[in-house]
């Protein structure tokens, strides 16, 4: 009989729970008889200790079980993508809708911030009425008619992750290959899908700070998912600065807009593209990168992007109009270069901690979230800037916290007299 004392002591002892303790722990976080001390206790345990292959094959499935289980009847592929987390990274945004345009079906089951990293749930949550909750028949048509639908994993999808992933994000245990392995896959495999491409990213905005480490995690994800049945591939990408130059809920949303209107382009939309085409080569749709281009640039995908707001709660006109219905802060500073230079290294987390520190992050899992605050125009590595010029933006609800954020994104970005080697975008391909 298994209990969850035993699961943990296993863990201290450096012995490897079995499939079978792995699966009654997962009920367990689902059904309430793991208590969150024990469920943090099991994190730490993970963390520290670690899991060999099987170990985490059997966690990823436990979790995913632990649950409901989709499955879909659709005349096109059914796919997703994932990533591990970054400072403005919200591809998710821009993607699903462009693959939406070309013709497959997206049921994205997203998250909220982890630790530094922005979540793809509390940016959407910035526009007014969207509901991340709706019921399996809604998700189910706006899916079928709509093509895409970025939502939160209902009670019944993963609960043991929903559980888990929470206790992660305030005991310091956010970082463990196994439990982001078996978080990110939990849910994608519970959404039954037919193909993903896994963005794992790399860099001082990331978990992963080595290519070494990225390569391990992708690697784990990869071999998991391919051994539950889901055929997998990842990219490991650069994060040694943000994604895209904002950083916060509404302000990313609105870096979203312009890339979808084709305002803007430049990471995000680049990475977009090579996300979008590697997916859809996995699920064998031909011409993929060519297709999503046109759906960018047709205004197909800013117009899938529209109806998935609309049937998700938020307002109709959302697309012709977003900065009248995104929030916006009350205090807004500038934040000059101490000296002048060259951009030579951006501490991605630090940044991302400004960001949380402002409001616009979790400390605890209680803490409310603004979704106006944050940084815009941040600048890029190899900017030669004078001394007070702008470094990046603030955005506040008080003077004394932009104050704050302006010394910190100081302290972020690090000016010497050499330009950086340009790094690539995508690193390397794992499959």
């Amino acid at each position: 009989m298994s209990d969850a004392r035993r699961v943990i002591t296993a863990l201290r002892r450096g012995e490897e729970p079995s499939a079978k303790d792995l699966a009654w722990f997962a009920h367990g976080l689902a059904d309430g008889q793991v208590s969150a001390a024990q469920a943090g206790a099991f994190a730490m345990g993970v963390c520290l200790r670690g899991l060999s292959e099987s170990g985490r094959v059997a966690l990823t499935l436990a979790m995913r079980d632990s649950g409901r289980v989709l499955d879909w009847d659709l005349d096109a592929p059914v796919i997703d993508k994932h990533s591990t987390g970054g400072v403005g990274d919200c591809v998710s945004l821009v993607l699903a809708p462009a693959l939406a345009a070309c013709g497959v079906h997206v049921p994205m089951i997203s998250g909220r911030g982890l630790g530094h990293t922005g979540g793809t749930l509390d940016k959407l949550e910035s526009i007014p009425g969207y509901d991340i909750s709706p019921d399996e028949a809604r998700f189910r048509r706006i899916v079928r008619d709509t093509g895409c639908a970025i939502v939160g994993a209902s009670g019944d999808i993963a609960p043991a992750d929903k559980r888990l992933y929470a206790i992660r994000d305030v005991t310091a245990t956010v970082e463990s290959l196994d439990l982001i392995t078996a978080s990110i896959l939990s849910k994608k495999l519970a959404a039954g899908l037919q193909s993903l491409v896994l963005d794992v990213k790399v860099g001082s905005g990331a978990f992963m700070k080595s290519v070494d480490e990225a390569r391990a995690l992708a690697q784990a994800l990869v071999g998991t998912a391919n051994a539950a049945g889901c055929p997998t591939t990842a990219l490991i990408t650069d994060m040694s600065q943000p994604l895209c130059p904002a950083l916060g809920n509404a302000l990313e949303v609105d870096a979203v807009m312009q890339v979808l209107t084709g305002a803007a382009q430049g990471p995000l939309f680049d990475l977009t593209l090579a996300l979008g085409a590697e997916l859809l080569a996995t699920a064998q749709v031909e011409n993929g990168a060519a297709k999503l281009r046109e759906a960018l640039a047709s205004g197909g995908a800013a117009e899938r992007f529209g109806r998935m707001v609309y049937d998700l709660g938020g307002p109709l006109h959302f697309v012709e109009d977003w900065r009248r219905f995104l929030p916006e802060a009350t205090v807004i500073r500038e934040v000059p270069a101490p000296e002048a230079g060259i951009v030579t290294a951006i501490d991605g987390e630090a940044l991302g901690m400004a960001v949380v520190d402002l409001g616009g992050g979790r400390r605890v899992e209680t803490d409310a979230v603004d979704p106006a605050v944050g940084l815009t125009e941040v600048v890029r590595l190899g900017t030669r800037v004078g001394k007070g010029q702008a470094l990046a933006r603030v955005h506040a609800a008080r003077e004394g916290a932009a104050e704050q954020a302006v010394r910190a994104v100081q302290q972020a970005i690090r000016l010497g007299d050499t330009a950086p080697a340009d790094l690539p975008l995508v690193i390397e391909r794992v499959s």
